[in-house]
């Protein structure tokens, strides 16, 4: 269900999981080039947490546009920088109203207004878009995130810093869709989600 407070452990579970994956998603970045995704994701993430431990009385909107201000100031690289754009679009998304799976539409814009990106091109529109078809047909599962995410093994990277080594990155989970990996997975287990 989708209430602030799930979207509240929604988020800090998504920190808790970047957290614990830090040195992980730092050697999946190592092929592109700076080893760096998961100790910048966290740098957002130690912000974000700091906002909401200091328990303002916040709505849905309130929540994820404090969690992309934390991402767009804190976190380095194209990351923070899409995040960013992800988490206020959602924001937006939500002052509207309160449908799932309209905010994760917003959330896709906001990966979009880096350029039009497409299924299988190595980035978070591999987890994202899957994820989202997983909701409209009541059929997600941490199983199902984790297939999405891994897949991106074998898709030839087209965009980005990545674009540039991508015979090297042959065989490798996409950073980036791996942190998003873990979004989904936050969500799953907050109870955001339910059939």
């Amino acid at each position: 269900m989708l209430t602030v407070e799930t979207v509240r452990s929604w988020l800090s579970l998504f920190i808790e999981k970047l957290e614990k994956n830090e040195k992980y998603l730092n050697t999946l970045d190592e092929p592109i080039g700076d080893g760096d995704h998961g100790a910048n994701m966290l740098l957002g993430a130690k912000d974000l947490r700091g906002k909401l431990a200091e328990g303002l009385q916040a709505g849905l909107s309130d929540l994820f546009k404090m969690a992309g201000m934390s991402f767009i100031q804190k976190t380095g690289g194209a990351a923070g920088l899409l995040y960013g754009q992800v988490f206020l679009h959602m924001s937006e998304a939500f002052q509207e109203d309160t449908n799932l799976l309209d905010s994760l539409a917003s959330g896709l814009e906001g990966i979009q207004t880096f350029g039009p990106t497409e299924l299988k091109e190595k980035t978070l529109v591999d987890v994202w878009i899957p994820v989202m078809e997983d909701i409209r047909n009541k059929r997600l599962t941490l199983d199902r995130i984790n297939e999405h995410v891994i897949s991106t093994k074998d898709f030839q990277a087209k965009k980005g810093r990545a674009a540039y080594v991508s015979e090297q990155l042959n065989g490798h989970i996409d950073p980036g869709a791996a942190s998003c990996g873990y979004f989904f997975e936050a969500m799953l287990e907050a109870g955001v989600y339910d059939e």
